[in-house]
């Protein structure tokens, strides 16, 4: 489980801090063209957990994999 966090807006990328809850926090840089299932993936080159395994959160909120960052937030 991970809760996302976008750190700043910029024109091409964003960063995104991935926080899996026991300590661990993880931060990303991608584009708000780019799909919550991207995301995953570099979370999980990052962290070492498996992509599939991963749920991406916020609050109460569970983001799909094939929705863009843009539409999140």
């Amino acid at each position: 489980m991970a809760l996302i966090e976008p750190i700043a807006n910029h024109y091409e990328s964003d960063k995104v801090i991935a926080n899996d809850r026991l300590g661990q926090k993880v931060r990303v840089k991608c584009d708000s063209e780019d799909t919550v299932g991207d995301l995953k993936k570099l979370i999980a080159a990052q962290t070492g957990t498996k992509a599939e395994k991963i749920v991406l959160k916020k609050w109460y909120t569970i983001y799909k994999d094939h929705i863009s960052l843009s539409d999140c937030s």
